[in-house]
Protein backbone atom coordinates (compact mmCIF):
# COMPACT_ATOMS: atom_id res chain seq x y z
CA UNK A 1 0.00 0.00 0.00
CA UNK A 2 1.55 3.32 -1.01
CA UNK A 3 1.72 6.31 1.33
CA UNK A 4 -1.19 8.17 -0.29
CA UNK A 5 -3.50 5.16 0.02
CA UNK A 6 -2.39 4.66 3.62
CA UNK A 7 -3.12 8.30 4.46
CA UNK A 8 -6.53 8.20 2.75
CA UNK A 9 -7.47 5.02 4.53
CA UNK A 10 -6.41 6.49 7.87
CA UNK A 11 -8.49 9.62 7.30
CA UNK A 12 -11.59 7.62 6.35
CA UNK A 13 -11.25 5.28 9.34
CA UNK A 14 -10.79 8.15 11.82
CA UNK A 15 -13.78 9.93 10.30
CA UNK A 16 -15.86 6.76 10.56
CA UNK A 17 -14.98 6.46 14.24
CA UNK A 18 -15.55 10.06 15.28
CA UNK A 19 -18.75 10.51 13.29
CA UNK A 20 -20.14 7.32 14.84
CA UNK A 21 -19.27 8.63 18.31
CA UNK A 22 -20.71 12.08 17.64
CA UNK A 23 -24.01 10.56 16.53
CA UNK A 24 -24.40 8.47 19.67
CA UNK A 25 -25.09 11.46 21.96
CA UNK A 26 -28.21 12.74 20.16
CA UNK A 27 -29.27 9.11 19.76
CA UNK A 28 -29.09 8.63 23.52
CA UNK A 29 -31.62 11.42 24.05
CA UNK A 30 -34.39 9.17 22.75
CA UNK A 31 -32.93 6.06 24.36
CA UNK A 32 -32.90 7.56 27.85
CA UNK A 33 -36.64 8.20 27.61
CA UNK A 34 -37.22 4.45 27.78
CA UNK A 35 -34.36 2.94 29.77
CA UNK A 36 -31.87 4.00 32.44
CA UNK A 37 -28.22 4.58 31.46
CA UNK A 38 -26.92 1.86 33.79
CA UNK A 39 -28.90 -1.05 32.40
CA UNK A 40 -28.33 0.19 28.87
CA UNK A 41 -24.55 0.30 29.40
CA UNK A 42 -24.51 -3.29 30.65
CA UNK A 43 -26.57 -4.45 27.67
CA UNK A 44 -24.42 -2.50 25.23
CA UNK A 45 -21.09 -3.82 26.44
CA UNK A 46 -22.31 -7.35 26.85
CA UNK A 47 -22.73 -7.32 23.07
CA UNK A 48 -19.63 -5.27 22.24
CA UNK A 49 -17.47 -7.19 24.74
CA UNK A 50 -18.47 -10.52 23.20
CA UNK A 51 -17.61 -9.18 19.75
CA UNK A 52 -14.19 -8.03 20.92
CA UNK A 53 -13.44 -11.38 22.54
CA UNK A 54 -14.35 -13.21 19.34
CA UNK A 55 -12.24 -10.80 17.31
CA UNK A 56 -9.31 -11.23 19.71
CA UNK A 57 -9.58 -15.03 19.46
CA UNK A 58 -9.60 -14.78 15.66
CA UNK A 59 -6.58 -12.44 15.53
CA UNK A 60 -4.38 -13.86 18.30
CA UNK A 61 -5.71 -17.33 19.00
CA UNK A 62 -5.76 -18.79 22.50
CA UNK A 63 -2.62 -16.88 23.42
CA UNK A 64 -4.57 -13.65 23.18
CA UNK A 65 -6.98 -14.87 25.87
CA UNK A 66 -4.25 -16.09 28.21
CA UNK A 67 -3.87 -13.92 31.32
CA UNK A 68 -1.56 -15.97 33.52
CA UNK A 69 1.04 -13.76 35.16
CA UNK A 70 -0.66 -10.57 33.99
CA UNK A 71 -1.72 -7.67 36.24
CA UNK A 72 -5.40 -8.49 36.19
CA UNK A 73 -6.21 -6.22 39.13
CA UNK A 74 -4.78 -3.21 37.31
CA UNK A 75 -6.60 -4.15 34.11
CA UNK A 76 -9.83 -4.43 36.12
CA UNK A 77 -9.23 -0.98 37.64
CA UNK A 78 -8.73 0.66 34.23
CA UNK A 79 -11.67 -1.28 32.76
CA UNK A 80 -13.89 -0.13 35.62
CA UNK A 81 -12.83 3.48 35.07
CA UNK A 82 -13.69 3.23 31.38
CA UNK A 83 -16.80 1.11 31.28
CA UNK A 84 -18.41 1.82 34.64
CA UNK A 85 -16.96 5.28 35.31
CA UNK A 86 -17.14 6.90 31.90
CA UNK A 87 -20.11 5.07 30.41
CA UNK A 88 -22.34 5.39 33.47
CA UNK A 89 -21.53 9.00 34.26
CA UNK A 90 -21.59 10.44 30.75
CA UNK A 91 -25.08 9.17 29.96
CA UNK A 92 -26.38 9.75 33.49
CA UNK A 93 -25.15 13.35 33.29
CA UNK A 94 -26.67 13.73 29.84
CA UNK A 95 -29.99 12.41 31.18
CA UNK A 96 -29.96 14.88 34.09
CA UNK A 97 -29.31 17.85 31.80
CA UNK A 98 -32.12 17.02 29.40
CA UNK A 99 -32.51 18.45 25.89
CA UNK A 100 -29.08 20.06 25.63
CA UNK A 101 -27.34 17.13 27.31
CA UNK A 102 -26.07 15.77 23.99
CA UNK A 103 -24.29 19.06 23.22
CA UNK A 104 -22.66 19.22 26.64
CA UNK A 105 -21.60 15.57 26.59
CA UNK A 106 -20.12 15.76 23.11
CA UNK A 107 -18.00 18.84 23.83
CA UNK A 108 -16.39 16.95 26.70
CA UNK A 109 -15.06 14.50 24.13
CA UNK A 110 -13.00 17.23 22.47
CA UNK A 111 -11.37 18.11 25.80
CA UNK A 112 -10.00 14.60 26.30
CA UNK A 113 -6.71 15.10 24.41
CA UNK A 114 -6.00 18.22 26.45
CA UNK A 115 -7.04 16.50 29.66
CA UNK A 116 -4.62 13.73 28.76
CA UNK A 117 -1.72 16.11 29.40
CA UNK A 118 -2.93 16.67 32.95
CA UNK A 119 -3.40 12.94 33.57
CA UNK A 120 0.10 12.18 32.26
CA UNK A 121 1.42 14.96 34.48
CA UNK A 122 -0.08 13.24 37.54
CA UNK A 123 0.40 9.58 36.58
CA UNK A 124 3.75 9.71 34.78
CA UNK A 125 5.26 13.01 35.94
CA UNK A 126 5.44 14.26 32.32
CA UNK A 127 5.19 18.04 32.60
CA UNK A 128 3.30 19.60 29.66
CA UNK A 129 5.17 22.24 27.64
CA UNK A 130 4.34 25.74 28.87
CA UNK A 131 2.20 26.74 25.90
CA UNK A 132 0.23 23.49 26.13
CA UNK A 133 -0.99 24.70 29.52
CA UNK A 134 -2.34 27.81 27.78
CA UNK A 135 -4.16 25.69 25.22
CA UNK A 136 -5.55 23.45 27.97
CA UNK A 137 -7.01 26.52 29.67
CA UNK A 138 -8.36 27.73 26.32
CA UNK A 139 -10.03 24.36 25.76
CA UNK A 140 -11.82 24.48 29.08
CA UNK A 141 -12.94 28.08 28.59
CA UNK A 142 -14.64 26.93 25.39
CA UNK A 143 -16.24 24.04 27.26
CA UNK A 144 -17.60 26.38 29.94
CA UNK A 145 -19.15 28.59 27.25
CA UNK A 146 -20.95 25.55 25.80
CA UNK A 147 -22.27 24.12 29.07
CA UNK A 148 -23.31 27.52 30.47
CA UNK A 149 -24.69 28.84 27.18
CA UNK A 150 -22.56 31.92 27.73
CA UNK A 151 -24.04 32.65 31.16
CA UNK A 152 -21.26 31.54 33.49
CA UNK A 153 -23.20 32.80 36.50
CA UNK A 154 -25.86 30.16 35.79
CA UNK A 155 -23.41 27.46 36.85
CA UNK A 156 -23.53 28.92 40.35
CA UNK A 157 -27.22 29.82 40.31
CA UNK A 158 -28.24 26.33 39.18
CA UNK A 159 -26.15 23.83 41.17
CA UNK A 160 -28.14 20.87 39.86
CA UNK A 161 -27.14 21.57 36.26
CA UNK A 162 -23.61 22.42 37.32
CA UNK A 163 -23.46 19.07 39.12
CA UNK A 164 -24.58 17.25 35.98
CA UNK A 165 -21.91 19.03 33.94
CA UNK A 166 -19.36 18.10 36.59
CA UNK A 167 -20.39 14.46 36.12
CA UNK A 168 -19.69 14.78 32.39
CA UNK A 169 -16.28 16.28 33.07
CA UNK A 170 -15.43 13.54 35.55
CA UNK A 171 -16.66 10.96 33.04
CA UNK A 172 -14.24 12.35 30.45
CA UNK A 173 -11.46 12.13 33.04
CA UNK A 174 -12.33 8.46 33.66
CA UNK A 175 -11.94 7.71 29.96
CA UNK A 176 -8.61 9.51 29.75
CA UNK A 177 -7.36 7.45 32.71
CA UNK A 178 -8.58 4.30 30.98
CA UNK A 179 -6.85 5.32 27.77
CA UNK A 180 -3.58 6.05 29.56
CA UNK A 181 -3.82 2.63 31.19
CA UNK A 182 -2.86 0.96 27.92
CA UNK A 183 0.76 2.03 28.46
CA UNK A 184 0.92 -0.21 31.55
CA UNK A 185 0.41 -3.26 29.32
CA UNK A 186 3.10 -2.84 26.65
CA UNK A 187 2.97 -6.50 25.58
CA UNK A 188 -0.78 -6.39 24.89
CA UNK A 189 -2.08 -5.52 21.46
CA UNK A 190 -4.72 -2.75 21.19
CA UNK A 191 -7.37 -5.40 20.57
CA UNK A 192 -6.36 -7.40 23.65
CA UNK A 193 -6.37 -4.35 25.90
CA UNK A 194 -9.80 -3.36 24.63
CA UNK A 195 -11.31 -6.85 24.89
CA UNK A 196 -9.94 -7.74 28.32
CA UNK A 197 -10.69 -4.40 29.95
CA UNK A 198 -14.18 -4.35 28.42
CA UNK A 199 -15.01 -7.70 30.01
CA UNK A 200 -13.47 -6.78 33.38
CA UNK A 201 -15.13 -3.37 33.39
CA UNK A 202 -18.43 -4.98 32.41
CA UNK A 203 -18.24 -7.16 35.54
CA UNK A 204 -18.05 -4.01 37.69
CA UNK A 205 -20.80 -2.31 35.72
CA UNK A 206 -23.08 -5.34 36.12
CA UNK A 207 -22.62 -5.48 39.91
CA UNK A 208 -23.18 -1.73 40.29
CA UNK A 209 -26.30 -1.87 38.10
CA UNK A 210 -27.70 -4.82 40.06
CA UNK A 211 -27.28 -2.89 43.31
CA UNK A 212 -28.96 0.21 41.85
CA UNK A 213 -31.89 -1.83 40.53
CA UNK A 214 -32.28 -3.77 43.80
CA UNK A 215 -32.24 -0.56 45.82
CA UNK A 216 -34.92 0.97 43.59
CA UNK A 217 -32.62 3.73 42.36
CA UNK A 218 -34.03 3.21 38.87
CA UNK A 219 -36.98 1.09 37.72
CA UNK A 220 -36.35 -2.31 36.19
CA UNK A 221 -36.84 -1.88 32.42
CA UNK A 222 -39.91 -3.57 30.97
CA UNK A 223 -39.77 -5.91 28.01
CA UNK A 224 -41.56 -3.27 25.97
CA UNK A 225 -38.97 -0.64 26.85
CA UNK A 226 -36.14 -2.97 25.85
CA UNK A 227 -37.87 -3.74 22.57
CA UNK A 228 -38.27 -0.04 21.83
CA UNK A 229 -34.54 0.71 22.17
CA UNK A 230 -33.23 -2.29 20.21
CA UNK A 231 -32.27 -0.16 17.15
CA UNK A 232 -30.32 2.24 19.38
CA UNK A 233 -28.75 -0.69 21.20
CA UNK A 234 -27.61 -2.20 17.91
CA UNK A 235 -26.07 1.08 16.78
CA UNK A 236 -24.33 1.79 20.08
CA UNK A 237 -22.99 -1.76 20.41
CA UNK A 238 -22.02 -2.66 16.87
CA UNK A 239 -21.34 0.67 15.12
CA UNK A 240 -20.10 3.05 17.83
CA UNK A 241 -18.86 0.39 20.23
CA UNK A 242 -17.15 -2.09 17.89
CA UNK A 243 -16.71 -0.70 14.37
CA UNK A 244 -15.89 2.78 15.66
CA UNK A 245 -13.24 1.44 18.03
CA UNK A 246 -11.54 -0.61 15.34
CA UNK A 247 -11.71 2.30 12.91
CA UNK A 248 -10.06 4.56 15.47
CA UNK A 249 -7.32 2.07 16.33
CA UNK A 250 -6.37 1.30 12.75
CA UNK A 251 -6.86 4.89 11.57
CA UNK A 252 -4.39 6.11 14.17
CA UNK A 253 -1.99 3.35 13.18
CA UNK A 254 -2.00 4.71 9.61
CA UNK A 255 -1.94 8.43 10.49
CA UNK A 256 -0.11 8.51 13.82
CA UNK A 257 -1.56 9.89 17.09
CA UNK A 258 -0.67 13.53 16.36
CA UNK A 259 -2.78 13.42 13.19
CA UNK A 260 -5.49 11.14 14.54
CA UNK A 261 -6.21 13.25 17.62
CA UNK A 262 -7.36 16.16 15.46
CA UNK A 263 -10.39 14.12 14.40
CA UNK A 264 -11.76 14.39 17.95
CA UNK A 265 -13.13 17.77 16.84
CA UNK A 266 -15.50 15.86 14.57
CA UNK A 267 -17.37 14.44 17.59
CA UNK A 268 -19.01 17.67 18.84
CA UNK A 269 -19.50 18.93 15.27
CA UNK A 270 -21.47 15.77 14.43
CA UNK A 271 -23.48 16.00 17.63
CA UNK A 272 -24.27 19.70 17.07
CA UNK A 273 -25.43 19.08 13.48
CA UNK A 274 -27.63 16.10 14.37
CA UNK A 275 -29.07 17.94 17.39
CA UNK A 276 -29.91 20.93 15.19
CA UNK A 277 -31.67 18.66 12.68
CA UNK A 278 -33.75 17.17 15.51
CA UNK A 279 -34.78 20.57 16.85
CA UNK A 280 -32.16 21.31 19.51
CA UNK A 281 -30.33 24.22 17.85
CA UNK A 282 -27.06 25.28 19.52
CA UNK A 283 -26.92 28.93 20.57
CA UNK A 284 -24.38 31.20 18.92
CA UNK A 285 -22.24 31.36 22.06
CA UNK A 286 -22.20 27.57 22.25
CA UNK A 287 -20.87 27.40 18.70
CA UNK A 288 -18.20 29.95 19.67
CA UNK A 289 -17.29 27.84 22.69
CA UNK A 290 -17.05 24.65 20.65
CA UNK A 291 -14.89 26.48 18.10
CA UNK A 292 -12.61 27.71 20.88
CA UNK A 293 -12.16 24.18 22.20
CA UNK A 294 -11.47 22.88 18.68
CA UNK A 295 -8.98 25.67 18.02
CA UNK A 296 -7.13 24.84 21.25
CA UNK A 297 -6.71 21.26 20.07
CA UNK A 298 -5.44 22.34 16.64
CA UNK A 299 -3.05 25.00 18.01
CA UNK A 300 -1.63 22.61 20.57
CA UNK A 301 -1.14 20.00 17.86
CA UNK A 302 0.82 22.49 15.74
CA UNK A 303 2.85 23.47 18.79
CA UNK A 304 3.77 19.84 19.54
CA UNK A 305 4.83 19.34 15.94
CA UNK A 306 7.10 22.36 16.20
CA UNK A 307 8.69 20.99 19.37
CA UNK A 308 9.12 17.54 17.84
CA UNK A 309 10.71 19.05 14.74
CA UNK A 310 13.13 21.16 16.79
CA UNK A 311 14.24 18.29 19.04
CA UNK A 312 16.24 16.33 16.38
CA UNK A 313 17.92 19.56 15.26
CA UNK A 314 19.03 20.24 18.83
CA UNK A 315 20.27 16.67 19.22
CA UNK A 316 22.38 16.79 16.02
CA UNK A 317 23.85 20.26 16.61
CA UNK A 318 27.69 20.23 16.84
CA UNK A 319 29.00 20.05 20.37
CA UNK A 320 30.51 23.25 21.77
CA UNK A 321 34.23 23.35 22.66
CA UNK A 322 34.96 22.08 26.16
CA UNK A 323 36.51 25.43 27.06
CA UNK A 324 33.32 27.32 26.38
CA UNK A 325 31.24 27.01 29.59
CA UNK A 326 28.13 28.87 28.48
CA UNK A 327 27.29 26.76 25.39
CA UNK A 328 28.19 23.58 27.26
CA UNK A 329 25.67 24.43 29.93
CA UNK A 330 22.91 24.45 27.33
CA UNK A 331 23.38 20.74 26.60
CA UNK A 332 21.25 19.38 29.47
CA UNK A 333 18.63 21.96 28.71
CA UNK A 334 18.36 20.76 25.14
CA UNK A 335 18.18 17.18 26.27
CA UNK A 336 15.47 17.99 28.75
CA UNK A 337 13.51 19.82 26.11
CA UNK A 338 13.70 16.88 23.77
CA UNK A 339 12.59 14.52 26.46
CA UNK A 340 9.65 16.68 27.36
CA UNK A 341 8.57 17.00 23.78
CA UNK A 342 8.69 13.31 23.08
CA UNK A 343 7.06 12.45 26.36
CA UNK A 344 4.30 14.92 25.83
CA UNK A 345 3.67 13.83 22.29
CA UNK A 346 3.35 10.23 23.34
CA UNK A 347 1.18 11.23 26.24
CA UNK A 348 -1.06 13.18 23.97
CA UNK A 349 -1.42 10.23 21.72
CA UNK A 350 -2.25 7.85 24.50
CA UNK A 351 -5.05 9.95 25.80
CA UNK A 352 -6.59 11.28 22.71
CA UNK A 353 -10.06 9.81 22.76
CA UNK A 354 -13.03 8.09 23.86
CA UNK A 355 -11.24 5.18 22.99
CA UNK A 356 -7.63 4.52 23.56
CA UNK A 357 -5.38 5.34 20.67
CA UNK A 358 -3.22 2.43 21.54
CA UNK A 359 -5.85 0.37 23.14
CA UNK A 360 -9.40 0.56 22.06
CA UNK A 361 -12.16 3.08 22.36
CA UNK A 362 -14.35 5.29 24.17
CA UNK A 363 -17.34 4.30 22.95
Amino acid sequence: MNSQNTYTRGVLLCLLATVSWGAMFPLMDSTLQHIDPFTFTVMRYTIAGAMFLVFLRMREGREGLRLKGERIGLAWLFGTAGFAGFQFLVFFGQDLIGARGALNASIMMATMPMMGFLVNWVMKKVVPPKFSLVFIAMSFVGTILVVSNGDIGSLIASPKEAGADALLLFAALCWVVYTSGASYFPTWSPIKYTAITTVLGLASATVITAVILAAGGVPVPTAGAVGTILPQLAYMSVIAGFVGVLGWNFGNRYLGPLNGVLFMDVVPVTAFVISALTGVVPAGVQIVGASLTAAALVFNNLYLRRIAKAAPAAATAPAAPAAAPAPAASGPSAGSSSGTASGTASGSGSASAPAPVGSGTRS
